[in-house]
């Protein structure tokens, strides 16, 4: 597979992140069948930030930290768009991340 139809399907998954849900970057790699590529997940979601159409902002490190904040407009617009859907975030991290956390193996199912 190469690299555009990867983050192709990466940005599928993440259009699929409900609102008021999170996900990580290891959840969707794991989902795509490449469970050890989270980082180029992460890579894929720092492009998706222009792109109106992906929630971006849905997808966080495992333990629920804004690691891909920088890539937006503002350090803070993150958080922002977060809070704008019920998510409590604090110090740059989600608070209740388990409560918040949507799993595409579970909720996609394979």
């Amino acid at each position: 597979m190469d690299k555009e139809s990867f983050f192709q399907d990466v940005y599928e998954v993440a259009k699929l992140i409900p609102k008021g849900r999170v996900t990580s970057y290891g959840a969707i790699a794991k989902y795509l069948g490449v469970a050890r590529s989270a980082r180029v997940v992460g890579w894929a979601m720092n492009g998706a930030v222009a792109k109106h159409d992906v929630p971006a902002h849905r997808v966080v490190n495992r333990i629920g930290l804004l690691t891909g904040k920088n890539h937006f407009q503002s350090p803070t617009r993150m958080k922002e768009l977060l809070e704008a859907e019920g998510i409590k975030v604090k110090n740059d991290q989600i608070i209740d991340f388990e409560k918040h956390f949507w799993d595409p193996m579970t909720e996609l199912g394979l």
